[in-house]
């Protein structure tokens, strides 16, 4: 009996392979991203498979019961043009529910989004290079590394910046030292910004990288560059905050690549003049 092809959650390990799916599409991963993107919402992430070859993949990650996240939305090359990728989509649309759904489209497929009530926000643009570590004189003693006595104080920052709660992805996202650098400017009710870096397949990815204003983005991305020690660094911004734009070409970086933030419901009402750099393109 020909094996058929169904969708199922994924196992243990085969979150790795879609990354690496990614990784071959040249979406440029991070290399230890897989065990915090399944703290986010172990259920969200879906495997299209032909009998138990997987074949494609696509991610629905729930941030409470207001707002969800769509990404990893992919079939390997041999198997597109069969209907299988509808098939993941429509699986993955009935784990949202009735949540808004927020997605990073690239501009080829932004038409089969807006058929799927998908409406674009905003741009966002990818910089990327070497960057020049700039000298924030005294500020760089405000920056410190976050530990696990700051979580707590840098979750509820967070929440008032991104659209749901994701609590278990922060910290297992911020509070691996030994995956990721993390760090933040305050602490408690007083925090002013944290960002973190992270060694991707090709240089380095900084995101978050969140702050209330310019000169605190400036010193945590100073800080942050300076662990790509010399490698490209990448850096995913809103380019409706100007002032984003504006430290990115600051540090000497460029454009590489470009999304579109796209929302089906409400679009959720979030500061992007906080917003230096998105956490990830494939969860948000």
């Amino acid at each position: 009996m020909k094996p058929t092809f169904a969708v199922r959650t994924m196992r243990a390990g085969e979150l790795e392979l879609a990354l690496e799916w990614a990784r071959q599409e040249g979406w440029n991963p991070g290399v230890d991203d897989a065990p915090a993107f399944w703290e986010a919402d172990p259920s969200g992430f879906l495997v299209g498979a032909i009998g138990e070859v997987p074949v494609g993949c696509i991610s629905v990650v729930r941030y409470g019961e207001r707002f969800a996240f769509l990404g990893l939305y992919m079939l390997h090359p041999e198997f597109r043009g069969k209907g299988y990728g509808k098939q993941l989509w429509d699986r993955g649309m009935k784990l949202a529910g009735n949540r808004t759904v927020g997605l990073d489209g690239v501009d080829a497929q932004k038409s089969y989004y807006e058929r799927h009530d998908f409406k674009a926000a905003y741009r966002t643009v990818r910089y990327g290079g070497i960057a020049k570590i700039p000298d924030v004189g005294d500020l760089a003693s405000q920056v410190a590394p976050v530990t696990h006595g700051k979580l707590d104080g840098l979750m509820r920052y967070d929440a008032g910046i991104f659209p749901g709660l994701r609590h278990s992805f922060i910290q297992a996202w911020c509070g691996a030292p030994e995956r990721r650098k993390s760090f933040i400017v305050g602490g408690g009710s007083r925090v002013r910004g944290y960002g973190t870096i992270r060694r991707c397949f090709h240089g380095f990815k900084i995101g978050p990288l969140f702050a209330n204003k310019p000169e605190t983005a400036l010193a945590l991305i100073a800080r942050l560059a300076t662990e790509a020690k010399g490698a490209a660094v990448y850096l995913d911004v809103p380019v409706d905050n100007i002032d984003a734009v504006r430290l990115a070409e600051d540090i000497g970086l460029s454009p590489v690549f470009e999304t579109t933030r796209m929302y089906r419901g409400q679009a959720p009402e979030m500061p992007l003049d906080r917003v230096f750099g998105v956490t990830t393109l494939e969860l948000g």
